[in-house]
């Protein structure tokens, strides 16, 4: 960022002391995205939201908190650790088509989410039972609800109009620090174990009043052995997955009681998974099946299928976040700047999702080997480039068509011209 400023030979800090001194507050950063995503959506239309954590990795010792962590992307027979950094973000699923179509995630929230350094071997019992009690406030899941919470509330506050909030989460998610700590008119889906306990409603005995109220009813069987059962039918539901809409086959429990959600209500479904083929004329493959748990039973199989869909978007979030931007990669070690900068440089990334989302929007024309069919929608490094022509467009003398306008007819020439335009605007991180 300094480089492309022009800051390189310059001194440079004063652009350390605006995150050091937290010389901006990163919950109203964010607050102009979370209002233009709710201002697109239609009259009536939920906010979808999305959380998950990511790891950023790190190498130094001292930087704020770093620690080892199980690296999600090891091998499935080994689990490998790295030293790394935990954020959690929560975005914005903004749907093109309505409530069955593609959606873009936009990030609303990011929050560094460290564990607490455990004492040494010499601690105090005081100190092991404040680490203990931190332990219980750090967890990533508690982290969650608390966002969850502060979600709802400045909603509350800046919609006059109440608007529905669904979250749609990970296994990680689902348990009993989200589940049942969530405010009003928010709904959660997220996906349970397939050896999950689960209970029928409990009955309301006549002729006794002794005892507390019961919570379960009968056992249910498991969601593995319900997607077993042949006795219970498959429904057909469509939603918009990988790039077309799908019949998805499921089977659904309307309000059952699950152990970690208590006396709330809660429904089940289970997704058969789609079949696929590597290649024409291969063997027809299966992905695992879903099961997922949703709170409220009322929801409509195709809003609940399509909502926790669309958790994916986030998964494009991170890798583009780290791939294409480099968050993580400025060398600050601060507890406050660690915090900042990725947050300053996740939401310069939703301000240029939301410019791009526009209908009409002129584009770099596509390089000569790239599929003439136009994409279903303008990639982060198309969006980056047209930003650099717009920025810099009018001091190198060059415009959107430009490139297109000065191709030669001849290809095949040995020698080939420099074209700092052409480098500036089509150049990929």
């Amino acid at each position: 960022m300094l480089c492309a400023s022009g800051q390189q030979f310059a001194d440079w800090s004063a652009a350390y002391r605006l995150f050091e001194r937290e010389r901006f507050n990163i919950d109203v950063l964010f607050d102009p995205i979370r209002r233009e995503v709710v201002e697109r959506l239609k009259p009536g239309e939920p906010l979808v939201a999305i959380m998950d954590d990511t790891l950023i990795r790190k190498r130094g010792r001292k930087v704020s908190g770093a620690g080892w962590r199980r690296d999600p992307l090891g091998p499935a027979f080994s689990t490998n650790f790295v030293w790394g950094q935990r954020f959690l973000q929560l975005s914005a699923a903004l749907p093109e088509t309505g409530e069955i179509g593609r959606a873009r995630a936009v990030p609303i929230d990011l929050m560094h989410a460290p564990s607490p350094v455990r004492p040494g071997k010499n601690a105090s019992d005081e100190q092991l039972a404040e680490y203990r009690d931190k332990q219980k406030l750090m967890k990533i899941s508690c982290v969650g609800s608390r966002r969850i919470a502060e979600l709802r509330a400045v909603m509350d506050k800046e919609n006059k109009e109440k608007l529905r909030l669904i979250v749609a989460v990970d296994g990680g998610f689902t348990n009993r620090a989200v589940l049942r700590k969530l405010p009003h008119d928010t709904v959660a889906i997220g996906r349970i174990r397939k050896d999950a306990r689960l209970f029928h409603l409990p009955t309301n005995k006549t002729g006794t009043t002794r005892g507390r109220r019961r919570w379960y009813g009968a056992a249910l069987p498991t969601p593995e052995e319900i997607r077993q059962d042949e006795l219970i039918p498959w429904v057909s539901v469509e939603a918009f997955a990988a790039g077309k809409t799908h019949s998805f086959q499921v089977k659904t429990l309307e309000s059952v009681r699950w152990a970690v959600t208590g006396q709330m209500d809660v429904r089940l479904v289970v997704v058969r998974p789609l079949a696929y083929r590597l290649r024409n004329g291969s063997k027809l493959l299966y992905r695992d099946p879903a099961y997922l748990i949703c709170t409220d039973p009322a929801l409509p199989l195709h809003r609940l299928i399509q909502s926790y869909l669309w958790r994916w978007e986030i998964e494009l979030n991170f890798r583009e976040e780290k791939t294409v931007l480099g968050t993580g990669e400025a060398q600050v070690r601060t507890a406050a700047a660690v915090e900042m900068v990725p947050a300053l440089i996740v939401a310069a990334y939703a301000f240029l999702l939301l410019a791009g989302d526009r209908e009409g929007l002129p584009t770099l024309p596509q390089p000569k080997w790239r599929n003439s069919t136009p994409a279903p929608r303008t990639s982060t490094s198309q969006l980056i480039g047209m930003l650099r022509s717009e920025l810099w467009g009018k001091a190198m003398g060059v415009n959107l068509r430009h490139f297109a306008d000065c191709a030669k007819e001849k290809t095949n020439s040995v020698f080939f011209e420099k074209s700092l335009p052409s480098a500036v605007c089509y150049a990929v991180k």
